[in-house]
């Protein structure tokens, strides 16, 4: 079913990913740290984050400096990428960490030390493949500065407040710290796609007005049989020109675009659910468990069998 778009939403591109920025933090682990400390984690198929709720850390992945955070800031890792956050000061021997369960929150621990670093960590997922690939668009690694944005004082208050209900043991305060983490994020990602606008790619075409429909009836519907004259219409532009706008921004033609969409969705279902794969076939826009076989071995390499749960790797 199409959305209505208000008036509004056409004149500001984006505005019109508002939809797309349902996000859902999976809060995992609540830190505190003290000492010298290091924390290395694994690749993960989901996108990982860290809140940094009170103190400092650095970050480090492989190919990039050191990055220190501060207090209210966020680091988001939209592709699960290995990497590791550490204390600042690397003097004196590394504290052992250790693993407690509270309200199936992993609470981590240097003892023997004050803490003077508090992080709030979990994998964020989209509601939807829509959302899920929205996330999966940003860069390797997203740094989130809430001193840098104009909403610093309630995104700070916000991420204090995540701590607290964590910190509470309170019934309820794994949901509530989990809903104040989405809105931190939504606000987040809404405030970082206005002031770092992307250069190529999907959130590129999402925020530019000449492509911006046209991805939104794709995202809104991968199964529909699109042609480049719906695109098109749907884009209020000519063909020619969507064609030119699409090479430009993304390197692809609309419809090879589509195909790109349509088989990143099926991708991360077959590594992330149980879905029969004719369903998942039906629901991205082919006709067949064949022809989506076919399509995803020509693009990745491999069947439907081995991406199924995460087993291409």
């Amino acid at each position: 079913m199409q959305a209505t778009m208000t008036r509004n939403e056409s004149d500001d591109p984006l505005s019109s990913l508002a939809p797309f920025l349902r996000v859902k933090p999976d809060l995992q682990d609540f830190c505190r740290f003290g000492g010298t400390w290091v924390s290395p984690h694994e690749a993960s198929g989901g996108a990982q984050f860290h809140i940094v709720t009170r103190g400092h850390c650095v970050f480090e992945i492989n190919g990039h400096g050191p990055v220190k955070l501060g207090a209210g800031d966020t680091l988001l890792l939209p592709h699960g990428d290995a990497h590791v956050v550490r204390s600042v000061s690397t003097d004196g021997a590394i504290r052992r960490i250790v693993t407690e369960f509270r309200n199936a929150i992993r609470t981590k621990s240097t003892p023997g030390v004050a803490y003077d670093t508090e992080l709030v960590c979990g994998v964020l997922r989209g509601e939807a493949a829509s959302e899920q690939a929205l996330i999966a668009a940003l860069p390797n690694f997203v740094v989130l500065r809430s001193t840098r944005l104009p909403l610093a004082e309630r995104l700070h208050t916000l991420a204090i407040c995540i701590s607290d209900e964590l910190d509470s043991n309170e019934t309820g305060s794994t949901i509530i710290a989990t809903n104040l983490a989405t809105a931190l994020f939504v606000m987040m990602l809404r405030e970082h796609l206005k002031e770092v606008p992307p250069a190529s790619g999907l959130l590129a075409l999402l925020t530019h007005r000449s492509t911006s429909h046209a991805v939104l009836a794709m995202l809104r519907e991968p199964d529909r049989d699109w042609t480049l004259d719906l695109l098109a219409k749907a884009s209020a532009a000519s063909r020619a020109t969507l064609v030119r706008s699409f090479r430009k921004l993304a390197g692809l033609a609309p419809l090879a675009f589509l195909t790109e969409l349509r088989l990143g969705f099926a991708r991360q279902r077959l590594m992330t659910t149980n879905d029969p794969i004719c369903v998942i076939a039906a629901d991205v826009g082919y006709q067949s468990e064949g022809a989506l076989s076919r399509a995803l071995l020509r693009r990745y390499g491999v069947r439907p069998s081995k991406l199924r749960l995460g087993k291409s790797g």
